[in-house]
């Protein structure tokens, strides 16, 4: 395709922020899903957490193999073929007869969607050579992203009213479909010329090791200070860091790496991609259990639920579009790091809330932050694009994209640690419960509200009350940990991105501050 037809570079656009739907809806359709799946399969404790976050890991874990992949076999071949694959899995998602079998679904997911994010922001590259322009496209790809992860949970509860569970995975199939065809028409195709060989030790040294250590956190969340004395969650530790010291090791010695990890020497990458990742991880986590608190503390239907979160993703989505005129005139440093503070701010507002918060002052809360995160995941992704050679675009895409999967699941660790053992240790159960319901209640809010209905009207409204308490003070001290984490994540960037003047001095003499100014 011609790149100066400016008309075909804006519908083709359209196309790729079609991909960028298709898998950011597919992250967090599924949470207001989850108490009907556990009605439906009766999934452990330790199952639910691996449907919720198995798609994501698994991202996670082969976005880099599959962005080096895309510049070897062509970022255009692989989008399509990954789109194929994740209606396919889709499907077998929905019509999931087990437990077991939607986690392995899921997971198939996972691999689908590392094949297609990798290729969105490459083309976006070839389609778009003029820095403006390209600033621009990826502010609207920005803007996708989250406008995909606040579409999951409100087309994810608008389903649930009147459908199954398995709806929110059959949505997938029309959109997967069109992308097919106009991708097919509309996207050019683009490789790297000298792409060297695959390395499959690397691909299996960075899956192992992002999912062993994923696992020994989200395991450890589970069981509280008493996952800490688990075998599997020490081997999985072991095992996970093991892999990737090992992996990043073998990067430094092979001519052509599969992640170019001494990319992290230089400040303005790593500032971008850990400004990226802390404030997913702060974000996500912080949001994943207000959607709880919605429907098991002030008992909202999915629906609303869903329409609650939007404040969040609908500032995010705003941010992304305004972020390119900020580093502008702000430019790169001081539009990053006052982000970052002011998100680690509003994160530790929400740790105010209780049950009789108005939600005016929590959706207020919530798209003040998700403004400020739309800002610095877009700055971020323009900064670590920009920091890879053009012919490398889908490992450079990977690396963007990374702090997108891993952020959610380690929020999702991190803050379900924290909440988990406050809640534990304010709980207080009745002096009888049914068999097999003290663990549940112990283990969650769902389980602690589903164990109450078992029990008479006055012991049931106990323990509710209790375990209500219990989850909104453990939501709190979580919030507040996560503000703290934003708000020396401003420090670190600002420090990472100060002005290193002599090392910055070019050969006719003068001095560019690159930290601070928009690139180039």
């Amino acid at each position: 395709m011609n790149s100066s037809a400016p008309r075909r570079r804006w519908i083709a656009l359209g196309v790729l922020v079609l991909a960028v739907l298709l898998v950011a809806v597919d992250a967090t359709v599924l949470v207001l899903a989850l108490p009907f799946i556990s009605e439906s399969l009766n999934p452990s404790s330790t199952q639910l957490l691996w449907i919720g976050d198995s798609y994501s890991f698994v991202i996670a874990g082969l976005l880099v193999s599959m962005g080096s992949l895309s510049d070897r076999i062509g970022r255009r071949r692989l989008l399509l073929y990954g789109s194929a694959a994740f209606g396919l899995a889709s499907l077998l998602a929905a019509y999931a007869p087990s437990a077991a079998w939607l986690i392995a679904a899921r997971a198939l997911l996972g691999v689908a969607g590392a094949t297609i994010m990798p290729s969105t922001l490459s083309l976006i590259r070839s389609l778009f050579p003029d820095d403006k322009e390209r600033a621009r496209a990826i502010g609207i790809w920005g803007a996708a992203a989250t406008a995909g992860a606040a579409a999951g949970p409100l087309l994810g509860g608008v389903l649930l009213e009147h459908f199954w569970w398995g709806s929110v995975f059959l949505i997938n199939i029309p959109l997967v479909l069109v992308l097919l065809v106009l991708g097919r028409k509309l996207l050019p195709e683009s490789r790297d010329p000298k792409p060297g060989a695959w390395d499959m030790a690397s691909v299996v040294l960075s899956l192992v090791g992002i999912i062993g250590a994923v696992y020994a956190v989200k395991e450890a969340a589970v069981d509280g200070p008493a996952g800490l004395g688990r075998w599997d969650v020490w081997v999985a530790a072991v095992l996970g860091v093991g892999c990737l010291v090992a992996f990043w090791r073998r990067q430094l010695r092979l001519p052509m790496p599969l992640l170019d990890v001494r990319l992290f020497a230089e400040r303005r990458f790593t500032a971008a991609v850990l400004a990226a990742l802390i404030a997913l991880i702060g974000l996500s986590g912080v949001v994943f259990f207000l959607s709880q608190y919605f429907q098991l503390v002030r008992g909202w239907s999915p629906l609303q639920a869903g329409l609650a979160d939007m404040p969040a993703f609908a500032g995010s989505t705003v941010g992304a579009l305004v972020a390119a005129s900020l580093a502008t005139r702000l430019g790169y440093r001081r539009a990053l790091a006052a982000g970052l503070l002011a998100m680690g701010l509003g994160l530790g507002a929400l740790g105010w809330i209780d049950a009789s918060t108005s939600y005016l002052l929590i959706g207020t809360a919530f798209a003040a932050v998700g403004l400020v995160e739309g800002v610095v995941y877009a700055l971020s992704t323009t900064m670590v694009l920009e920091s890879s050679p053009a012919e490398k675009a889908g490992a450079g895409r990977a690396r963007a994209r990374g702090a997108h999967g891993v952020g959610p699941a380690r929020g999702h660790a991190l803050v379900g640690t924290v909440l988990t053992a406050v809640y534990r240790s304010g709980l207080v159960l009745p002096a009888v419960l049914p068999a097999g319901t003290d663990a549940a209640a112990r283990n969650s809010l769902g389980g602690a509200v589903e164990a109450a209905h078992h029990l008479p009207g006055a012991s049931g409204d106990m323990l509710l009350d209790t375990a209500r308490h219990a989850f909104v003070h453990g939501m709190s001290v979580a919030a507040f940990l996560a503000g703290g984490l934003l708000v020396a994540a401003a420090v670190l960037v600002w420090t990472l991105l100060r002005p290193r003047r002599d090392a910055d001095r070019r050969t006719d003499g003068r001095t560019t501050d690159v930290s601070s100014a928009p690139s180039r």
